[in-house]
């Protein structure tokens, strides 16, 4: 859209003073000012969304072994001789860590509400791993029995793991929270129904098209020119 739009604003200085429109939204100066708020949105999104990808990809990487981490936990305070209750309590904040159910659930013939159940099980929202993973933290500092010799299970890492993955989440949260912004800006430039881009264009066509006719040879200059609402 934005590439086409700086092509009709060529073709309409082209025209030269027999292009001369009373509305002020499709005058030549105003076209080339929209035109480059257009262009400066659309750099910004995309600047916001290389930082939304990269902020996701560095959240996968920060959570992607929480999981084996926490089997690790479990099997240390296991072996700790810490009271079997205790054990029990850490292993429920574990299987929804894990993302399993803490009963068994029974057959479903009803294939939408199977598939359901399984994408709320599988897809669990970080803001909840985090959660769980604070919990099992407060639960292990609470049992004397836990302290483990290796480093990365000692519940010190595990404060310091915790403050890791609060930080790249709340940094994600902030980049998808910039990059819907900028969205809308862009959409509001691009297809405002007033005097967004796409409907300055369709009146820059009905301008030519009153002034050089149908059939004319600027007008098919202009008319193919092609502009859609992607709001993307």
């Amino acid at each position: 859209n934005v590439a086409n739009f700086e092509e009709l604003i060529v073709n309409c200085q082209s025209f030269d003073t027999a292009y001369n429109p009373v509305n002020d939204l499709i005058k030549i100066p105003q076209l080339q000012a929209l035109h480059t708020e257009a262009q400066n949105t659309i750099d910004q999104v995309h600047k916001s969304r290389s930082a939304f990808i990269l902020t996701t990809n560095q959240r996968q990487t920060e959570f992607i072994d929480l999981k084996p981490l926490a089997t690790k936990i479990i099997n240390a305070l296991s072996a700790s001789g810490a009271h079997k209750l205790a054990v029990n309590d850490a292993k429920t904040i574990n299987r929804k860590i894990q993302g399993k159910s803490s009963t068994p659930k029974t057959n479903d013939n009803e294939e939408g509400q199977e598939i359901q159940r399984a994408v709320s099980t599988s897809q669990q929202s970080y803001d909840n791993l985090i959660d769980h993973f604070s919990k099992l933290i407060e639960l292990l500092s609470q049992i004397p029995q836990y302290t483990p010799n290796e480093t990365e299970l000692q519940i010190k890492s595990l404060k310091s793991k915790l403050k890791q993955m609060k930080a790249i989440n709340t940094q994600h949260i902030n980049s998808y929270t910039e990059l819907s912004k900028m969205l809308i800006e862009r959409n509001h430039i691009l297809y405002n129904p007033l005097a967004g881009l796409v409907s300055v264009a369709k009146l820059v066509k009905q301008y030519v098209k009153s002034v050089f006719g149908a059939r004319s040879p600027e007008y098919q200059l202009i008319s193919d020119i092609e502009f859609k609402i992607q709001k993307h």
